[in-house]
């Protein structure tokens, strides 16, 4: 694979799709005005530079990135089609360990929804046609950490979450037209969540768990269902839904989960009995927990050391396990078949059995290190690494 990303493959029947930036070497006079032809709006030129706070960054980008979304032959690998959306000079270095393609792409299986948070949202055509395109401006992120918020899909619904150092808002779009049905203001540092949409009540809402508050949305019409505080700074992993329960975790400086009755929550319910249980350590900071079978499973801001709960009591069943193998985890633990993946930035991806009991299945190895969350579609495991895409599947 070309360029860098942190962005999770996506499997719609024999294609994969991958978003990835690839750095030129165009200088920003050659590609400030650059955007791939498409049927929709948004088209930027060359747009003043940001810089964010102090911190842990990159140097200033000085060449031009080709965002570009790439599908591929499921069975091969080959690529079917690429399409490079938009180019042009990050106005943010971002962390030493980020990329500039971070967010996730989605699809209902007649589009491709591309997003690339300063750099534009698209929705492509199977085919690899930009059918439409938003610009929302540009994120100012806390230290020039960058950007990694994916969007999240519903029905016709597509819901961008925006908090940064500047004005933050929440938007919800029409998936087929791109055209603005709602957007609200927030009051929010950076985080990097990405929002779940679920039905309750018989309605869709949408929630979005943040520094400040733990946020609901009716998704019709964007209006506030309810709030809770407790997460805490930098929140970045994604909530899950299970149990009648909503799961809010994050570790960053402290450690934050609640399960929230999101069923009858309404209002501010914060340390209200809308709140099912609590639980205050070992926290992840960047991966995102899993919810598998009734048991929550999660790491240690971003160390292998594992905590596992019963997801309908909160109750501990293993903590602080060290998994052998990988050394560093940004990637999303997945499961499937009784079995959770853990992927390592060093290349080594664990294997445990599911359950209580931490039986450790397999370590496997491969040339690479892994950022992006590995991805399951039947019987094969997709792996994004930073030098290639691997499908593993038994013979």
């Amino acid at each position: 694979m070309t360029g860098r990303s942190h962005a999770t493959p996506i499997v719609w029947g024999d294609r994969v799709f991958v978003l990835t930036a690839v750095e030129t070497d165009q200088t920003p006079a050659e590609a400030g005005a650059y955007v791939q032809p498409g049927d929709g709006e948004g088209r930027r030129g060359d747009r003043g530079r940001r810089r964010g706070g102090f911190g842990m960054r990159n140097a200033k980008p000085t060449k031009a990135y080709q965002f570009q979304v790439t599908a591929l032959d499921r069975k091969t690998g080959k690529t079917v089609w690429n399409t490079t959306v938009h180019e042009e000079v990050p106005h943010e270095a971002g962390h030493p360990d980020a990329s500039q393609a971070s967010a996730s792409p989605l699809t209902d299986g007649e589009h491709v929804y591309a997003f690339f948070g300063s750099y534009g949202l698209y929705c492509l055509d199977m085919k690899g046609k930009v059918k439409w395109e938003k610009d929302f401006g540009d994120m100012k992120t806390r230290n020039e950490f960058g950007e990694g918020s994916s969007p999240a899909l519903y029905g016709d619904t597509i819901v961008v979450n925006w908090d940064h150092e500047g004005d933050d808002f929440i938007v919800a779009l029409n998936k087929k037209t791109g055209k603005e049905l709602w957007r609200r203001d927030r009051d929010e540092p950076t985080n990097w969540s990405t929002p779940v949409i679920f039905r309750a009540n018989g309605k869709p809402q949408v929630v979005v768990s943040a520094t400040n508050a733990i946020q609901a949305y009716d998704l019709k019409t964007g209006k506030d269902i309810w709030s809770c505080r407790g997460m805490t700074a930098n929140t970045v992993p994604t909530p899950m839904i299970g149990n009648g329960l909503l799961y809010c975790i994050s570790g960053f400086r402290g450690a934050a989960l609640l399960a929230i009755r999101y069923g009858a929550a309404k209002g501010d319910i914060t340390d209200s009995g809308t709140v099912a249980w609590k639980y205050d350590k070992d926290t992840p900071y960047v991966p995102s927990a899993l919810l598998y079978k009734d048991v929550l499973y999660f790491l240690e801001n971003n160390r292998p050391i594992l905590t596992c709960l019963d997801a309908k009591k909160g109750e501990p069943l293993a903590e602080k396990r060290r998994v052998e193998g990988p050394d560093m985890i940004y990637a999303s633990l997945v499961g499937a078949g009784n079995k959770v993946y853990i992927a390592g930035r060093n290349g080594k991806t664990t294997v445990i059995k599911h359950g209580g009991e931490f039986e450790v299945l397999a370590t496997n190895v491969l040339d690479d290190g892994f950022e992006a969350s590995p991805a399951i579609a039947g019987d094969e495991l997709f792996l994004r690494g930073r030098k290639s895409l691997y499908c593993i599947a038994e013979d």
